[in-house]
């Protein structure tokens, strides 16, 4: 803190409170880095509203003062979105007090949360109402339902329900000015002009600062059936996606797909895991259906129509719980055990579902071309088109330097991607790290109309600067 920023903290503590205003360096720490360490930022506080009017009076203050601030949710954000810049005057609003389920309407299939309760806490309250909310990440336990909506959160389940977009009925924001546009609507059906939640989710803050949602919750699935499939190649995979489509329909729930690379070094790293298949594949798939029953039936089906046309090579079904989720920890350790091998460079891109195939070939020959000795990871959504696309260090290689190459290897990802009418950015955001790219791929019509929006509803830029635009 200096002395030019005391005058500010003073006023925050009236609103929330002076235990909430965190000012000293060791205190304020832990919300100024990312979790991978590529952003670190300084601000002149952080301050933790605890209700959607503490925050409503926060962004007056500083709207009127001309104070940037930054709002953050679980601070699990890839992209540096949630961190502030280097200027020491930003005030970064912690959103994780506001964690309080405000009704659960079973019969309207809806509930009302506010943006600090984790990911995992929504999940667990749905439950509780015996339903399901099937918004699902690795970093449940920690995001938060506010990031999640501000940055339009895709995750493992996007095949069957869509994205964070796709499963809420309202919002509640508050504006840079501090007004708040209270939308919490759990309607169906509401024609009546523009709908105003799409603006802010997926906007990073940079339009206003979400505090609590409608939320749809769906009827919980009898039973999952989960198989570990071992394929020869991603067309294979691809194939046996459009059959498990074809045999079970709108019940294909998730559709995971890794190399054989990427199991390696889980299997390498990772405790308590095993290789759930007797011998390796060039390929894996991670499939789920939902299910009227526990019988098994619905994949088994589809795992011996595919047998029967050559799609996979060999496959096992959980059979209990446990085994479920032994299947799911291989895949959500992928990207963690990555660092284990050094470093890593990371792409989160998509193209349309059908080229994924032609993708993932050209896009490790390309990699390989450019860098001998790179190891791709590409993993991911298959079922939506959205792969990770990831490059391990060459062995052997400075880490650092095979680092200081990250825009370059982007370059090399990103052409392809783009040639096939992808996005480079697919469920992680723009933030900082890609905002600077963002010209370069997005319509310049689209651009100025983004840039217009943003004038509009925050005229003075107070809102989380430096981000996307």
């Amino acid at each position: 803190m200096t002395d030019s920023n005391a005058p500010l903290l003073a006023a925050l503590k009236t609103i929330v409170g002076e235990r909430y205003v965190l000012a000293e360096p060791l205190d304020a720490a832990p919300y100024l880095a990312e979790p991978r360490e590529l952003f670190h930022g300084k601000a002149a506080c952080v301050v933790r509203p605890g209700s959607t009017a503490e925050v409503a009076a926060i962004l007056k203050l500083c709207n009127e003062r001309g104070v940037c601030v930054v709002p953050q949710g679980g601070n699990t954000g890839l992209v540096g979105g949630q961190i502030p810049g280097q200027s020491g005057h930003e005030v970064l609003i912690s959103l994780k007090r506001m964690d309080n389920v405000r009704e659960v309407d079973r019969e309207s299939m809806t509930m009302i949360v506010e943006a600090g309760l984790t990911l995992a806490r929504v999940q667990e309250e749905a439950e509780k109402a015996g339903a399901l909310f099937p918004l699902s990440l690795a970093a449940e336990g920690s995001c938060t339902i506010g990031g999640n909506l501000a940055t339009n959160a895709g995750g493992t389940a996007v095949l069957a329900y869509g994205n964070a977009r796709d499963l809420v009925t309202g919002l509640e924001v508050v504006l840079a000015d501090g007004r708040i546009l209270s939308n919490l609507s759990k309607l169906k059906k509401d024609n009546t002009g523009y709908d105003l939640k799409h603006l802010f989710m997926g906007s990073e803050g940079t339009l206003g600062i979400i505090t609590a949602a409608v939320v749809k919750l769906f009827p919980r699935p009898h039973a999952m059936e989960t198989a570990f499939i071992g394929v020869k190649s991603p067309r294979e995979a691809l194939a046996l996606l459009n059959l498990a489509q074809e045999l079970a329909g709108g019940a294909v729930k998730t559709f995971e797909i890794m190399p054989r690379f990427g199991l390696e070094i889980v299997l390498r790293h990772g405790s308590n895991v095993r290789d759930p298949l007797g011998a390796p594949h060039p390929w894996y798939v991670l499939l789920e259906i939902g299910a009227q029953d526990d019988s098994g039936q619905t994949i088994m089906s589809v795992l011996e129509a595919a047998m029967v046309r050559e799609l996979i090579n060999d496959a096992t079904i959980a059979a209990t719980l446990e085994q479920r989720k032994d299947f799911w920890r291989l895949r959500e350790l992928m990207s963690e055990m990555q660092k284990m091998e050094g470093g890593s460079i990371k792409h989160d891109v998509s193209v349309p579902v059908a080229k994924v195939p032609e993708f993932l070939a050209e896009v490790v020959v390309a990699i390989e071309a450019f860098m001998p000795g790179a190891r791709p990871v590409p993993f991911g959504h298959l079922g939506d088109g959205n792969i990770h696309c990831n490059v391990t260090q060459p062995v052997g290689m400075d880490k650092q330097a095979f680092l200081d190459r990250w825009y370059e290897m982007n370059d090399v990802v990103h052409s392809i991607v783009t040639r096939m009418n992808g996005s480079i950015s697919a469920e992680h955001g723009i933030g900082t790290l890609k905002r600077d790219l963002l010209p370069g791929v997005k319509d310049a019509v689209a651009m100025d109309v983004m840039r217009a929006i943003k004038k509009a509803l925050d005229p003075k830029g107070i809102l989380n600067p430096g981000k996307v635009l």
